[in-house]
């Protein structure tokens, strides 16, 4: 995640990128935007606020090098040279269009901005942003006429949220340099993260347990809670959250034997990893460095709640992994030929 409170904007530009599969083009500015203050102190946080929340970064990919990356090419010449902003900016705009071939994937303004005193990992740098802006929305403009006032309908850009935006800080590690990324409009995330950004995760502590999390998450839904049941899998995931919060490390051996009191349920999930690294394209560690930030953004995620055909819900406390074994039972009432849960309290809250 980034800090922006010493964040500023040094260069802004607009362009518009078009679709090549309904044969719309690409438009150019040639000079960049000098904001009012106004516009200036609604853009700054506008562009920056989602990435104050993000805690995985990318890394440029290529199959031969990452050297040959377009987009990694292209903020390398921008940060290498001032006056190559304007030039460089159209050949993004262009590496974008280039990747619009289907008809789901929108038009939009393209922003390319320089960003000054970004702050990351206790690092200040700068940084090249690239938003999208696909979705305009409805608003009302009064105006004054022969001493009345009335009404139009105009288009605009909401000031509530980026549809599509990336930051490459110029700052580098060992796998290359810093990338982050947001996409609101999902449908076609393959576009923007693989087809025009060209990035994987990066090799780090956030994103193995990022995956572990998610392979977890999965297991619980597709295997635990359609052979066991709701409470099942409820059970599963509380564990599996309290035991990264109680560990540093991550060792799967250990974390099996604590998760599992059955041998058939390690191997339900030995088999089930196989299936979710096959899917995903990932070779999973079997021992990583917790990231406790992804596991507080997980945690909020996961819902815990048992939702009975008989508009009744059951919700259980993720932070006490024991207590729905302890307190919770799952029966079958032969008599009225239905499945019921008995709960355990001494008082109501």
């Amino acid at each position: 995640m980034i800090t922006r409170k010493n964040a500023s904007i040094s260069k802004f530009l607009i362009h518009k990128v078009g679709n090549k599969f309904n044969d719309t083009k690409n438009a150019f500015s040639e000079k960049i935007v000098d904001f009012d203050e106004a516009s200036y102190n609604l853009m700054l946080p506008f562009l920056l606020r989602p990435f104050s929340s993000l805690v995985q970064s990318y890394r440029f990919n290529h199959h031969a090098n990452i050297n040959l990356n377009e987009i990694n090419s292209y903020s390398k010449q921008i940060f290498n040279d001032d006056d190559a902003f304007i030039d460089v900016s159209k050949h993004i705009v262009t590496h974008l269009y280039e990747q619009s071939t289907s008809a789901n994937i929108k038009t939009g303004d393209v922003l390319v901005v320089m960003f000054e005193g970004i702050e990351f990992n206790e690092i200040t740098t700068n940084a090249l942003g690239i938003f999208k802006i696909e979705t305009k929305v409805d608003f009302f403009q009064t105006y004054l006429e022969n001493n009345s006032y009335d009404v139009l309908v105009q288009k605009g850009i909401s000031s509530k949220k980026v549809d599509k935006g990336c930051l490459i800080l110029n700052q580098t590690d060992t796998e290359g340099p810093i990338v982050l990324s947001i996409d609101n409009n999902s449908y076609d995330a393959q576009y923007w993260i693989h087809q025009f950004l060209n990035i994987k995760y990066a090799d780090d502590a956030n994103n193995h347990t990022q995956q572990y999390i998610a392979l977890c998450k999965e297991f619980s839904t597709e295997i635990l809670k359609t052979s066991y049941g709701a409470q099942e899998q409820n059970t599963f995931l509380a564990k599996t959250i309290d035991f990264f919060k109680e560990n540093d490390i991550v060792n799967i051996e250990r974390f099996k034997d604590e998760i599992f009191e059955e041998d058939k349920h390690k191997s339900l999930f030995d088999d089930y990893k196989k299936t979710f690294e096959g899917e995903q394209n990932i070779v999973m560690r079997n021992q990583f460095d917790v990231a406790e930030a992804v596991v507080n953004k997980e945690k909020k995620k996961i819902k815990t709640d048992i939702k009975l055909d008989t508009n009744i819900q059951i919700k259980l406390d993720i932070d006490a992994p024991d207590a729905s074994s302890e307190y919770l039972e799952r029966g079958y009432d032969e008599e009225k030929k239905m499945y019921y849960y008995k709960v355990f309290f001494n008082v109501e809250a």
